[in-house]
């Protein structure tokens, strides 16, 4: 029983000083009289000082209003590997202590004044996507007005978590994201609130960012949210810092070179497929990219598939591809001169549709050379051209397909031969003017995707 009522007269004591508190603080005020003669006063601020551990609140039931706002003036790094952003800002703080306040008239028209941080109750706003030590100077002053407004202004360099994207590299936007919120105060206790509209805030960052270095800051914009956490429901003041980065490095250093080496891979098309200079050109030029990729690779972002790898690699496969049609081609040409391989039926029909659509392919022996018209042909390793010229036998050559097969299977077996050989050098001609058509429409469509993504 003697428990019970000394527990229920510290209630009572507890209530009666609150009131009282309350009935005081409605009429607080800091006597500072003489402060124009000699200076401002500690002692006057004390009692303000003495209640730095609480929340500056009258009635705990409310909860305290701050302010938030800050400015972007630098980005130092974004880095692709640990997907982080460091940027340097300045964090704006603002919210009323009921207990702070004076009459300017009669302090010598004092209306502000500087007051240690270290005597003041400071807000617990914290950055959620922060990743390293904060690194604010100790020992800064907030500004204090004389209806107990409190503006806390700080620097900092922070290193926040960056979801990056960078499949259009180096064409890319990035996304990164500010979260603010109090780490120990529920929205029962603190409510966040903006001090200026995000349009301002975006504005003077655009103005007063210093780097000009690979990222351009486009625009900031502004959500708020709850987060919820233990049952507990805490403010959220989410800023989305739209960043782009400048190609034109990149450009200069990777996709130019590049070109360079495909325009002349395309132009070596031009030298003879019978040349045997060809083949080793592309080696060459080949072996020239290998080394361009290993050196770019200090300039790639080292996760993740940009668009401008594939780029790359659909490059270097083209190449290998022309270097394979070229040793194809130099082998095929070497081989018809000894001995030509029978060609397909439908690799021959296919070849006369697209070079004489009105022939036929006769490749039977009985069938002799009816129906052909080859092109006298110039082939490695023999000084004049062959002639092959076949035409439709007359009346008197129609006899000739009652004669003995020994009387006329060898003129047939030549003139079967040279058709052969004439087909396969067409094929490989054919062959190498479609991969050529293939490299411009490569090199014309990858002109293009390059300045849309820029123009855009």
């Amino acid at each position: 029983m003697e428990r019970g009522w000394l527990h229920g007269e510290g209630f009572l004591l507890c209530l009666l000083f609150h009131l009282l508190l309350q009935g005081r603080a409605d009429n607080f005020t800091i006597n500072c009289s003489g402060f124009d003669q000699h200076g401002v006063d500690p002692a006057a601020f004390q009692a303000v000082f003495d209640r730095k551990a609480f929340r500056p609140v009258i009635n705990h039931s409310i909860p305290t209003q701050v302010n938030i706002s800050f400015t972007l003036s630098a980005i130092l790094e974004v880095n692709a590997q640990l997907q982080l952003m460091t940027s340097f800002l300045w964090l704006n703080v603002i919210w009323y202590n009921p207990f702070i306040s004076w009459n300017p008239e009669e302090c010598g028209g004092i209306n502000k004044l500087s007051i240690a941080t270290e005597n003041l109750w400071l807000p617990d706003v914290v950055i959620n996507e922060f990743m390293d030590i904060d690194q604010t100077p100790r020992g800064l002053n907030a500004y204090v007005t004389s209806e107990g407004r409190i503006r806390y202004d700080k620097p900092m360099k922070v290193t926040s978590i960056c979801n990056l994207d960078i499949f259009y590299f180096p064409f890319d936007e990035q996304n990164c994201t500010f979260s603010f919120s109090s780490f120990l105060y529920t929205v029962e206790n603190m409510v966040l609130g903006m001090e200026k509209k995000v349009q301002e805030i975006s504005d003077t960052s655009q103005k007063l960012i210093q780097n000009k270095g690979e990222w351009i800051l486009l625009d900031i914009h502004q959500s708020t949210e709850k987060m919820t956490l233990d049952n507990s429901q805490y403010d959220l003041i989410i800023f989305y810092v739209i960043i782009r980065r400048r190609p034109f490095l990149y450009i200069i250093n990777l996709l130019v070179p590049s070109g360079f080496l495909m325009a002349i891979d395309a132009l070596s098309f031009f030298l003879p497929a019978e040349s045997e200079s060809r083949a080793p050109f592309k080696i060459t030029l080949l072996l020239g990219y290998n080394v361009f990729l290993l050196l770019m690779n200090d300039l790639l972002p080292d996760t993740g598939t940009p668009l401008i790898s594939v780029y790359f690699a659909l490059c270097l496969s083209l190449m290998v591809l022309s270097l394979l049609e070229t040793v194809f081609i130099t082998y095929l040409l070497h081989l018809v001169t000894t001995q030509p391989p029978p060609m397909p039926r439908w690799l021959c029909s296919l070849l006369l549709h697209c070079t004489s659509p009105r022939e036929h392919c006769l490749t039977e022996p009985q069938k002799g050379n009816k129906g052909l018209r080859l092109t006298p042909i110039q082939l490695p390793g023999r000084k004049e051209p062959m002639e092959l010229v076949g035409k439709a036998p007359g009346p008197r050559k129609a006899e000739l397909n009652w004669c003995p097969e020994s009387a006329r299977g060898q003129p047939e077996d030549e003139a079967q031969k040279q058709h052969l050989v004439s087909l396969w050098v067409q094929f490989s001609h054919m062959m190498d003017a479609l991969l050529f058509r293939l490299y411009l429409l490569f090199m014309a469509t990858s002109i293009i995707t390059i300045v849309v993504l820029w123009s855009t």
